[in-house]
């Protein structure tokens, strides 16, 4: 032992214990699916309008997701962490409610 009572390891207490850093676990976060719901009013230009502007979609793919929606009554905009869907959901309903559309918009956790 040293002068001063330490076995003179800095990485021991008096006591002999071993100092440890302990790694929190990271977790990813829940992911949500942001869905178009179908409906007789909402014009297909419009859908694709707001697939291109709300989820960045190119005119293709924008077609595409609004044809799912069109033949199976629900197609999927994207996957998203809870703040960013709840985000877009709203974008998509004010901007359909702005234009008198009732399109629907709503998410789900994955």
């Amino acid at each position: 032992m040293g002068q001063d009572g330490t076995d003179g390891r800095p990485d021991r207490k008096e006591d002999d214990s071993v100092l440890t850093k302990v790694k929190p676990k990271l977790q990813k976060p829940p992911m949500y699916k942001v869905l178009l719901l179908n409906d007789d009013y909402t014009p297909m230009e419009f859908v694709v309008a707001v697939l291109q502007k709300f989820f960045g979609k190119n005119e293709t793919e924008a077609v595409e997701i609004m044809m799912t929606v069109h033949r199976k009554g629900i197609g999927l905009c994207g996957i998203y962490t809870y703040e960013v869907a709840e985000t877009k959901v709203s974008q998509v309903m004010a901007y359909a409610k702005k234009h008198e559309y009732p399109l629907q918009c709503t998410m789900e956790k994955e």
